[in-house]
């Protein structure tokens, strides 16, 4: 009898005994991830309100889509009768999500006590990714698919946008601090705003599609590739480039090599490699004399500081006392710090940028808690969260990230689990996973014996029931 395949207890727990929300949060839940994936800071300027910049009222640094993951899941609290119990259940089966909640308002207190920067952002990069979490784990099977196609809509819908507005020069939703535009910054910022923002979640949704994130096609995914790679390009994110192709060229050449020795080739696959190679050298002379690749090699040849800001944010950290940063400089020193240093524009590195800020213990509760919040990402999910989860450590401790405000932590956690999850049958099911595999056996095995002299007058005696029966 062949073994069945362990699954991890606590998992079949949750399948098991979570009650899936009502129907009112489970729309809006939906709407939220539609909201957060299609809506950018430049989309709200133009209907007045000012997200990205410093002026305006505290509730317009809020994203709509927060507002409305926070309505979904006060509703889907108060629809179970006893929002204490809905709490404690989340809390019993998303532990790290909950322990990134905690931490998530001991860091805000910290803030508002000390009269700190960063209380938006707190609530937005890290409560949001906590409730979001909890929601999808008391969603059902269907609302997960929908979820699945938002996703997949929006991310391809913001792909073409961003070649639309590099071939035509033209910034339909640009990026504002304050109202002010860039006037030095061409990259496209199609639906996700900052080019930063756009490159990152692009170079993480490509990373899962390789690694097999997603129900869609093989054609399908191959040519969503395609299109989200070169939507890539023309962000001008060098470091999410470079991690893409890296990355995501390893996970290629596994593909291929697995795809050779099992003598199975996907037609869909076959059909859309055909297609590139040749439509490629077209392509290819159209890009190039339409200057694209020259968008990327600027990015390469000139990164604006970026490089220098990287070694001087260093700098910060010597020239303030160790005492001062365990628990917190003197906001007036960073910032007299950052003008001398040239660092106005930004601190390319969440850690280092939290402890200026918060100071090293507060930040160390957050990585902790962060660390185990995206290990429970993976262990929920079923394999191949691996090569996106190496891709957003890599990228996101490029640049400022999840040391400001920033929607991208939740957007990367609903896009690994909606991609990765685990099918209601085979979580119910610890062998559900093998039934495939074994569905001859398992059908043959329940087929009488026959006699020997019926066996014998076939032509093929190793094809019989018997046979079969006797290896199980």
């Amino acid at each position: 009898m062949e073994r069945a395949h362990p699954v991890d207890r606590r998992i079949l727990q949750t399948a098991r005994g979570l009650t899936p929300i009502a129907t009112i949060p489970s729309h809006l839940f939906v709407f939220s991830v539609l909201v957060l994936y299609t809506v950018s800071g430049g989309m709200l300027w133009l209907v007045g309100i000012n997200y990205e910049g410093l002026t305006g009222s505290a509730a317009s640094k809020i994203h709509p889509g927060t507002y409305l993951v926070v309505a979904a899941f006060a509703i889907a609290a108060i629809e179970a009768g006893n929002p204490v119990a809905f709490g404690v259940e989340l809390a019993r089966y998303r532990p790290a999500a909950f322990l990134l909640l905690m931490a998530t308002i001991v860091l805000f207190v910290d803030i508002v006590v000390n009269a700190g920067p960063g209380m938006a952002g707190t609530r937005e990069t890290y409560m949001l990714a906590a409730l979001a979490v909890g929601l999808f784990a008391k969603s059902d099977t269907p609302t997960r698919a929908r979820i699945e196609i938002v996703i997949h809509a929006a991310m391809v819908a913001n792909a073409l946008l961003g070649l639309v507005e590099f071939g035509t020069k033209h910034l339909y939703f640009p990026y504002r601090f304050d109202g002010a535009l860039l006037v030095t910054d061409t990259r496209s910022t199609a639906l996700q705003g900052h080019p930063l923002g756009n490159a990152t979640i692009t170079s993480f949704y490509i990373l899962a599609l390789l690694a097999g994130g997603g129900r869609l096609s093989p054609g399908v995914k191959g040519s969503i590739i395609l299109v989200e790679f070169l939507a890539l390009v023309v962000f001008g994110g060098r470091s999410a480039l470079v991690t893409t192709v890296v990355l995501g060229g390893v996970q290629g050449l596994f593909l291929f090599a697995r795809a050779v020795r099992s003598h199975r080739i996907p037609i869909g696959g076959v059909v859309v490699a055909l297609l590139i190679a040749t439509a490629a050298p077209i392509v290819i002379i159209g890009l190039v004399s339409g200057g694209f690749f020259d968008a990327i090699l600027d990015r390469f040849a000139s990164d604006g500081g970026s490089a220098n800001a990287r070694v001087d944010m260093l700098t910060l950290l010597q020239q303030i006392p160790l005492a001062d940063l365990l628990i917190g400089p003197d906001q007036g020193l960073v910032e007299s710090l950052r003008r001398v240093n040239g660092l106005m524009s930004g601190i390319e590195n969440p850690i280092v940028r939290t402890i200026l800020y918060q100071g090293a213990i507060l930040t160390a509760l957050m990585m902790v808690a962060l660390g185990f919040f995206l290990y429970e990402l993976t262990r929920s999910s079923r394999p191949g969260m691996a090569l996106p989860m190496l891709g957003f450590l890599i990228v996101i401790n490029t640049f400022e990230s999840l040391g400001s405000k920033s929607t991208l932590l939740a957007k990367f956690a609903l896009m690994m689990l909606v991609l990765f999850r685990r099918d209601q049958g085979e979580l119910r099911n610890p062998s559900a996973r093998m039934m495939s595999a074994s569905k001859a056996r398992d059908v043959s095995s329940i087929r009488p014996i026959l006699s020997k002299r019926f066996q014998k007058a076939q032509p093929n005696p190793r094809a019989s029931a018997a046979s079969r029966t006797s290896r199980t």
